[in-house]
């Protein structure tokens, strides 16, 4: 029974990279790409070191993959976040048929990122 069911972790979290992988070139703009690949490939990883924590089952190695979960599941949206920043002032455009953009009010056309100084010459941000 634990060999079927570290299989279909297995199966699974291949999948779900290789739905990640897919999202990289079938998405239109880089949001969206970041989007597709940090929440599939975070579960793909989770589910992967899941069936390796089963498959092996062993404590130190239950303990290294609950680590490597939690250090994924912490870091990937961290890193979306700041590359989505980045790009977003750095003025990537974003797809055409894109209907919100709630960072509009601070960057209006979501070009390059300029920071308003005070009058004491400081940025204010």
């Amino acid at each position: 029974m634990k060999e079927i069911l570290t299989a279909i972790l297995l199966v699974t979290g291949a999948l779900l990279m290789l739905l990640a992988g897919l999202g990289l070139f079938r998405m239109p703009d880089l949001f969206l790409r970041l989007q597709a690949a940090a929440k599939a490939s975070s579960l793909g990883v989770g589910l992967l070191m899941g069936a390796a924590a089963l498959g092996l089952g062993d404590v130190s190695v239950v303990a290294r993959a609950a680590l490597g979960v939690a250090f994924v599941f912490v870091m990937t949206p961290v890193a979306t976040l700041l590359i989505a920043q980045a790009a977003f002032r750095a003025g990537i455009p974003l797809w055409e048929k894109t209907h919100q953009n709630d960072l509009e009010e601070h960057h209006p056309a979501g070009g390059p990122y300029e920071p308003s100084l005070g009058p004491d010459g400081e940025d204010w941000e």
